[in-house]
């Protein structure tokens, strides 16, 4: 990791900070202490844990896996209780909770076609859940935080399989770019506390995610979603034809979402921001297939006999997200869930909590 200068005089640019987050001088006085201290930080089963976004399918993963662990203070907090894209209930929200460690798993997402038809709101959304909660829980102080990007952060055409050091090598995919800058300048906002504050603030990019809790809403869900819900309804109704977008030759790397909590636990616990450069760790499994195998693969979990049908019209993204995962696995990280058993217990879990009350809403 390059080493760069520290500012001379941190005060003020502290100071303007906190107060533009509701703090006081006493609050900048203990965001100070707070961060320098950072790096003797030591987590315990103790720790006040804020895990943003709980209900969503990241966010639920990283709660299941750090209660596993042991850790008793989990904190959660849903919509209702603060609304992350408000700046001022936020600062409220951390200054009242002081959480030790802030994971942020809370964001704004969705798949191609959302992805494609929303650019405004997936950038604007959580580029404002990202700032409030990064400044505002520097801002009352948290020693560690980890945030969860997305493997859409690498260009393009990036070499294969996409390394940390692609981040900003290259123009971006077309059809996710205002969602992928959004989780560039979170990770931007990581870099730059650390480089200018010393905080241990670590950016996880996982791969293509899927798992129980996953949004099944065609409109705007990720493809493995969509593709179980898509080949069950048809199932449903006499083994209909499944239209997919695109000619199925896109490859994906797909992880299992307990994987990725169990990986954010592992990191909490083993890796620090000073570890790794610009505190970047790519999350995968490390093999891919294309879209078209994924959709027989779902087809034959479901029990699908009718015809798929491929519209060409439509794009199919980028070409290739294979993630390289050799930084995390120096640590010793690896994951456990196949793909084949974490399809069929998607498939299972969609069965017996969504599939009723999904297709009565299609009808």
């Amino acid at each position: 990791m390059a080493s760069y200068p520290k500012p001379q005089t941190r005060s003020p640019n502290v100071a303007r900070l906190v107060r533009g987050f509701g703090g006081t001088e006493t609050d900048w006085a203990d965001a100070i202490l707070a961060v320098t201290m950072a790096s003797s930080f030591a987590l315990s089963t103790n720790s006040r844990i804020f895990v943003s976004g709980h209900r969503g399918l990241v966010g639920s993963s990283i709660v299941r896996a750090l209660r596993a662990s042991g850790y008793s203070c989990v904190l959660t907090a849903d919509r209702a209780a603060v609304d992350l894209t408000d700046q001022r209930a936020t600062s409220r929200f951390l200054a009242d909770a002081r959480p030790d460690v802030v994971v942020l798993a809370a964001a704004k997402v969705g798949g191609i076609r959302a992805n494609w038809e929303q650019p405004w709101e997936f950038l604007c959304e959580n580029l404002q859940i990202e700032t409030n909660v990064i400044a505002g829980a520097f801002a009352v102080g948290v020693r560690r935080l980890v945030f969860l990007g997305s493997s859409c952060i690498y260009p393009r055409d990036a070499e294969q399989p996409l390394r940390e050091e692609a981040l900003l090598s290259g123009p971006l995919e077309e059809t996710n770019r205002a969602y992928a800058v959004a989780k560039i300048a979170g990770i931007e906002a990581c870099r730059s506390l650390n480089r200018e504050y010393d905080t241990d603030y670590i950016s996880l990019m996982p791969t293509n995610l899927y798992g129980p809790g996953d949004n099944f809403d065609l409109s705007t869900s990720h493809v493995l979603p969509a593709l179980i819900r898509k080949f069950h309804e048809a199932k449903a109704n006499g083994h209909a034809p499944v239209r997919l977008w695109g000619r199925g030759v896109a490859l994906r790397e797909f992880l299992h979402v307990d994987d990725l909590g169990e990986a954010v636990v592992f990191c909490l616990e083993r890796v620090h921001a000073a570890d790794v450069p610009d505190g970047i760790l790519n999350v995968g499994c490390g093999s891919d297939l294309s879209i078209r195998d994924l959709a027989g693969k779902v087809q034959e979990v479901v029990g699908h006999r009718g015809p798929v049908e491929w519209d060409a019209s439509m794009p199919d993204g980028t070409p290739r997200k294979l993630m390289d995962s050799g930084r995390l696995r120096t640590f010793g990280w690896r994951p456990r869930i196949s793909l084949d058993e974490g399809l069929a217990s998607t498939y299972n879990w969609y069965v017996a909590n969504v599939a009723d009350h999904a297709s009565t809403r299609s009808e």
